[in-house]
């Protein structure tokens, strides 16, 4: 089971490289059920696996002129502290056993689970439906509006990335490319920056609260960023949309059998 572990975190990688987002949906999913990981820590665990691969693609394309530094520290001023602030206190505060309701108890581990299974149903649909994103001056914003719909958006991203340790990558996009104006290749270097900073500064906040096997943790760390560049060198071969939909197929199926496996 370890070996279907292993591969799928090269897939986490993989599609971070194509399309700057979508794969951090399975690191949680993969962690918790192949390798029996409390749905809490995965989320720790993922935030780290996440975020290190994230900026290993960063920096590749920051490199190659694809990363603007100034939208990316502009989203990350409020979801950076989004993140932080829920990781270090409200994650924590949350009790195992939330509510129960007759015979059925919603536990913190079936309530991560549900909703990052509904979150995956979100991801998997803005993929399979996407087509080739464009900008019009219509949907383009600018001033104030547009640091301030950066801002809304990236609390509601940090919120995210801090209760269930997902990069957020196909909220963000979308954003970057129809409000902001960003080219396509631009926006997913720069979506694995805000996801960068995010998920390692958000990891922060539970340093010292929760116990790590840092062993399995950094292993599948570098299978992820070993696939984050075989997925950069894939995109310029194969057509990324054919490539985003049939991920996209894949992560609506995994979403369906969380729900399933879950309530039932």
């Amino acid at each position: 089971m370890e070996i279907l572990g292993y591969i799928a975190a090269a897939l986490i990688g993989i599609s971070l490289g194509l399309v700057g987002g979508g794969g951090s949906i399975l690191t949680v999913p993969v962690l918790v059920y192949i390798f029996h990981i409390q749905p809490k820590l995965a989320t720790s665990y993922s935030l780290f696996i996440v975020g290190s691969t994230s900026l290993a693609g960063a920096v590749n394309n920051y490199i190659r002129g694809w990363v603007d530094l100034r939208t990316a520290l502009l989203f990350g001023a409020s979801s950076i502290s989004t993140v932080f602030l829920t990781r270090k206190f409200i994650i924590p505060a949350v009790p195992e056993r939330i509510v129960t309701l007759g015979s059925f108890t919603v536990t913190a581990s079936l309530l991560t689970m549900v909703l990052f299974a509904v979150l995956m149903l979100m991801a998997a649909w803005s993929m399979i439906r996407k087509k080739g994103a464009t900008i019009t001056e219509k949907h383009k914003l600018t001033g104030i509006r547009a640091i301030t719909t950066l801002l809304c958006y990236g609390i509601c991203v940090g919120l995210v990335t801090g209760l269930l340790g997902a990069g957020g990558g196909f909220l963000i996009i979308p954003t970057l490319v129809l409000m902001v104006g960003l080219p396509m290749k631009k926006a997913i270097g720069t979506s694995l920056m805000i996801i960068a900073m995010n998920s390692l500064l958000g990891f922060t906040g539970d340093l010292g609260q929760v116990d790590m096997d840092w062993k399995l943790l950094l292993t599948l760390t570098a299978i992820a960023i070993a696939g984050i560049f075989a997925g950069s060198t894939i995109g310029k071969k194969i057509p990324g949309e054919k490539l985003r939909k049939g991920f996209g197929w894949f992560v609506l199926v995994m979403g369906v059998y969380i729900l399933v496996r879950e309530l039932w």
